[in-house]
């Protein structure tokens, strides 16, 4: 597996496909005496499901300096994608985190947080930011055990859309 910076030779692999992702429990944060933990609550049996999201429709040639697109490829084939976007404070946002379906689980979301890691300090960042749903367990798990903590909690982002009753969980990640 190779990951990089995606450029304009390969600009078509920034369209990298959305994929289901298993729905099977949520994660509650808590903040006590300044401390955030959690607990996972996995849902009943018949509850279980999965989720798509939207695809997201990037556009390298539109997309400007604020943003590094970096990929993941298996012989030549992209099958994983970072979204880096500048912000205004000291942590640079990860804002889309995918990889194709077969290979989830074997390295690349890692391999694509470390070239994050380094796009970020490159780019005068103490560290990364980014959100995941609550009921993304997969994603919330993957962020904490890459080094992710967690730093805030919004349960009201989704408040008279489609997504009511989900909430976001903000990680950060120190480098």
């Amino acid at each position: 597996m190779e990951v990089k910076i995606i450029d304009a030779a390969a600009k078509n692999d920034v369209r990298l496909k959305n994929e289901a992702f298993p729905l099977y429990g949520r994660m509650v944060p808590s903040y006590r005496d300044g401390v955030w933990g959690y607990e996972i609550k996995l849902f009943p049996e018949g509850e279980v499901s999965e989720q798509c999201f939207p695809d997201s429709g990037y556009d390298f040639d539109a997309a400007g300096a604020d943003t590094v697109f970096v990929g993941a490829y298996d012989g030549g084939a992209c099958i994983g994608l970072a979204v880096l976007k500048d912000a205004w404070f000291n942590y640079m946002y990860l804002d889309d985190l995918k990889i194709s379906g077969r290979y989830r689980g074997k390295g690349a979301a890692k391999a694509l947080v470390e070239k994050a890691k380094e796009v970020a300090l490159a780019r005068g960042y103490r560290g990364i930011y980014t959100i995941g749903q609550d009921n993304n367990l997969s994603a919330c798990k993957f962020y904490l055990k890459t080094g992710f903590q967690i730093g805030g909690f919004d349960n009201h982002v989704y408040k008279g859309t489609s997504q009511e009753g989900k909430a976001d969980i903000i990680f950060y990640l120190d480098i």
